[in-house]
């Protein structure tokens, strides 16, 4: 099979020739129809001390039809499309059972492998796709369920006031679920307007362009009529944190998303003072996935509006070096297959 190769910091992706891989016991292969870059995906390959090897396939975010069944696996057949959770557990734990395959002791992200032509994938976890979803709707679904996470964290009362801090895809969907799941308001701030018309289309009341105001807090603060009483943060930067906190109301919440391995801090009077709470939430439980299927497959399409370009896996290293930048990209689907 083809496949993008990890070449290391500062060096582009390869495609290269692999083995096709084999299910061992509890997995399944699946042709890979679609998969997503993620953000994530250039902090991994961008900053010294990071987990990646030399030599990986990534991608996490994905979705296709299943080709090969392991030992015991009697849940799924052949033909099945499916998006799986890119975590293969032992399936026997209590994280297993409880649908939080990244908190299994066993856990392995070694053998998933979005990047390429064939992935082998967890059966137990793996979320079928209902007929009325593409390849593309099931690689949304995994940053979709990020979000959709961090909102069920926050609890939202009805009518509440939300902001969301950065304007990718995890933003985006936090944005999303929060309207769907009690916001009455929701303004997304970002650096620039260039993903303005994605935060409409997922549904967000309010853009805010943070370089283009003189005073953040008051701009928040009149667009969702007094402070909000939960903020996302989705920026991922040092720093962001530290700003949720001066935006959010007295008593209010803060869930941390973004993605950073750099070291941050926070004024301790300001969280204090307002007696905050701060929660941080990765990933997602299989629920989340499940969820994010059935609302897609019930008519709910406005995660579409993220894919900005698909492109084949020979095109995809140099389109992934060139999100390193600015860039009008926002959800960059790869094609192992080809497009067409």
């Amino acid at each position: 099979m083809k496949a993008a190769i990890f070449q290391g910091i500062g060096k582009p992706m390869v495609v290269e020739d692999r083995p096709d891989p084999s299910p061992g016991p509890g997995e399944v292969v699946i042709r890979v129809g679609r998969a997503g870059i993620c953000g994530s995906d250039l902090h991994m390959t961008s900053e010294p001390g990071s987990s990646i090897a030399v030599g990986t396939i990534m991608g996490h975010e994905f979705a296709g039809e299943i080709v090969a069944l392991g030992k015991d696996v009697t849940q799924l057949k052949i033909g099945d499309r499916v998006a799986p959770l890119p975590f293969v557990g032992c399936g026997h734990c209590a994280a297993c059972d409880d649908g939080r395959p990244h908190h299994c002791p066993r856990a392995r992200i070694d053998v998933v492998t979005g990047f390429s032509q064939y992935s082998r994938v967890g059966a137990n976890d793996c979320v079928v796709l209902p007929p009325a979803l593409t390849d593309e709707d099931g690689a949304l679904i995994e940053p979709m369920a990020v979000g959709l996470q961090g909102v069920r964290k926050a609890a939202l009362q009805v009518g509440c006031r939300v902001l969301v801090m950065g304007a990718g895809p995890i933003g985006l969907a936090c944005a999303f679920w929060a309207r769907r799941l009690g916001a009455s308001r929701v303004a997304l701030m970002a650096s620039t307007r260039r993903r303005e018309r994605f935060a409409q289309a997922l549904g967000a009341t309010h853009f805010i362009a943070q370089g283009e105001v003189d005073q953040p807090a008051a701009a928040v603060n009149d667009a969702l009529g007094g402070p909000p009483d939960v903020v996302f943060e989705a920026v991922g930067i040092p720093g962001a944190i530290g700003q949720a906190m001066e935006h959010v109301a007295p008593r209010g919440l803060v869930v941390g998303l973004g993605f950073t391995t750099k070291p941050d801090s926070y004024v301790g009077t300001v969280a204090l003072m307002k007696e905050l709470r701060l929660w941080f939430s990765v990933v997602y439980e299989k629920r989340d996935f499940q969820y994010t299927a059935e609302v897609m497959a019930a008519g709910e399409h406005a995660p579409r509006a993220m894919i900005t370009d698909t492109v084949s896996l020979d095109a995809m290293p140099a389109k992934f070096e060139s999100l390193r930048g600015p860039t009008a990209d926002c959800k960059v689907m790869v094609a192992p297959w080809g497009i067409g």
